[in-house]
């Protein structure tokens, strides 16, 4: 074992399996978890994490770092170099609130994750999903509607490319792939910042939604859709939809379904709450604000449905902004509803398995990347502990410390 190992002592272990919370001394070597209950090299860095619970590196699977504004973003009104310091100082705050690993959903392409795996800019790592599958008028369908479709800055955020028709999906999806989408992000729904469609409409046809499952199958990767409503899902089941956002409007027998074609469902529940009491920050038109009522209680209902059929839930906090900042709301609000240990593990082991990455992310298992967290306090007991980056005092990431405010 090399001198350059870290040995970490902690009073209680959230390891990410289920398992209860127990005292645990890991050993990290490299980037892998070397060891856990296991002695370290005499020459090795000793984290003492008295007072602290030790956890995974926790996942965020529905971030938008590179959305920013939607009422100057796509306009050119905002310089790329400014894009680029927002981007980048979203990536630093989301590292720093404990989240190791984000995929991003719409908005930063490969030329982010490219940046911030060659140690150029401070972030999680990343799977980016690249500008989103958008049909003419519908959600993603950014801009004012008597004006051509807006566009970003490819290789650094791009949210949206619009097509129509098998042909033209097929063709973005391809784009979205060639500019470093490790899964295709498609929308079968109205959303809430939307100005040409109501949340409630149907997007996409089946044909549509199967060429894009197609494209992600041969670059064995995914489809992951945009739905808030149950028409959008079922379409997305009949086309191979691997795992749904939002999933707000659920009903039995649509659960029932997604059970049964074995999908994931990752709500989305910090948006709802941060967009209420920060509107302006995020850069949201107040003329939106009116989508977001109702939708808390909606998405609530929807999670306890798909938690009792079994399906996957994973944890996504949707933000957007440019200044983005309470990603640990998500974890504190669907412990409300799934107690704490189950929101833990949904931005833990479920989330990895979602983005296809259990075999090496979202516990504490020998022979994983060391990817870890020490959260001062008790989660289990304040899952409010997340709320507050302050309260993350060790951020390991492929076994460096990249956080420490134990000094």
């Amino acid at each position: 074992m090399s001198s350059d190992a870290i040995v970490l002592r902690a009073p209680a272990l959230i390891d990410g399996t289920g398992a209860p919370a127990r005292p645990a001394t890991v050993v990290v070597e490299g980037t892998r978890i070397r060891a856990v209950d296991g002695d370290g090299p005499a020459e090795a860095t000793t984290l003492d994490l008295a007072g602290h619970t030790l956890l995974p590196g926790l996942i965020d699977a529905h971030t938008h770092l590179g959305i920013l504004d939607l009422e100057t973003q796509t306009d050119g009104e905002v310089p790329a170099a400014v894009m680029a310091g927002q981007i980048f100082g979203n990536a630093s705050r989301l590292l720093d609130s404990g989240f190791t690993t984000a995929r991003d959903v719409g908005g930063a392409d490969g030329g982010l994750a490219q940046a911030i795996d060659a140690g150029l800019v401070r972030g999680p790592r990343l799977f980016p999903s690249g500008p989103v599958l958008c049909q003419t008028g519908g959600h993603g369908d950014f801009g004012p509607p008597f004006h051509p479709h807006m566009h970003g800055v490819p290789g650094l955020s791009d949210a949206s490319i619009v097509c129509d028709g098998p042909d033209e999906v097929r063709a973005a999806a391809r784009t979205a792939l060639r500019r470093g989408a490790t899964q295709v992000k498609i929308c079968v729904s109205g959303g809430a910042l939307s100005r040409t469609d109501s949340l409630e409409d149907t997007q996409f046809t089946v044909d549509e939604l199967r060429a894009a499952v197609e494209e992600a199958a041969a670059r064995r990767t995914y489809v992951t859709a945009h739905a808030h409503t149950v028409g959008g899902i079922r379409n997305g089941l009949l086309a191979g939809v691997a795992c749904f956002e939002h999933g707000t409007f659920l009903d039995e027998e649509t659960v029932s379904a997604m059970a049964g074609a074995g999908v994931a469902l990752v709500p989305t529940l910090a948006v709802i709450r941060v967009a209420a009491e920060s509107w302006r920050e995020m850069g949201i038109p107040e003329e939106m604000l009116p989508r977001f009522d109702g939708l808390e209680e909606a998405m609530n209902a929807s999670i306890k449905l798909a938690h009792a059929a079994g399906i996957p839930i994973g944890s996504g906090s949707d933000l957007v902004g440019p200044v983005q900042q309470r990603w640990g709301l998500e974890l504190s609000l669907k412990a409300r509803i799934l107690g704490p240990m189950e929101a833990i593990l949904s931005g833990t082991a479920t989330n990895a398995r979602i983005i296809r990455k259990q075999d090496v992310l979202g516990t504490v298992e020998v022979g994983k990347l060391a990817d870890l967290i020490a959260v001062r306090g008790n989660p289990l007991a304040d899952p409010e502990l997340f709320e507050d980056p302050a309260n993350v005092s060790i951020v390991i990431k492929d076994g460096r410390v990249v956080k420490n405010l134990l000094h």
